[in-house]
């Protein structure tokens, strides 16, 4: 069991067993509401030096999440399918949620110091202004690649085809 906290300690999310993979997301997307959420008091989301998001991707059945109280929902639009959580006491930004998904993208910086899984992996290198300039330490994807698809299609799989809610208490504003 490893537990995780906001930045004030009063959420706490419980991850049970290993993650489906470490990532750092390189879209428009992830990028953007990064910028929209460092204005939240709380709400810092640290990025890499070309602006990239590190997450750890776990299964929803392997996270035990706070009651929904805790939480609020942070949307790009009012459309997004694509949902950010974070803690409803400090605005700490606790995971990504897709509609639908089977899986919860974490926030990285969530871990204490020294003991987030290394990201094996960068994705959506294609929406960044000079992709170039990554680094070749770890493979790095234009879009989701095979083995990021794969990855979560088996353990949607292991999961039975589930898809756990996530309530939340609302939603604010960026």
């Amino acid at each position: 069991m490893t537990p995780l906290h906001c930045t004030c300690g009063q959420t706490e999310l419980v991850l049970s067993g290993a993650p489906i993979l470490s990532v750092e997301c390189c879209c428009t997307s992830c990028r953007t509401a990064a910028e929209r959420l460092n204005l939240l008091p709380g709400g810092a989301i640290p990025l890499g030096p070309q602006g990239q998001t590190h997450f750890v991707l776990y299964r929803k059945d392997r996270v035990t999440p706070p009651d929904a109280g805790l939480l609020v929902a942070f949307r790009l639009t009012p459309q997004s399918t694509t949902r950010r959580i974070l803690s409803a006491c400090c605005h700490t930004p606790l995971f990504l949620e897709f509609k639908g998904g089977h899986w919860i993208s974490l926030y990285a910086a969530l871990w204490p110091k020294g003991t987030t899984p290394k990201a094996t992996l960068r994705t959506m290198t294609s929406d960044l202004p000079a992709p170039q300039t990554l680094p070749h330490d770890i493979p790095n994807a234009r879009t989701q690649n095979s083995r990021f698809i794969w990855a979560l299609l088996r353990a949607w799989v292991e999961m039975g085809f589930r898809s756990p809610p996530i309530p939340t208490k609302g939603e604010i504003d960026g």
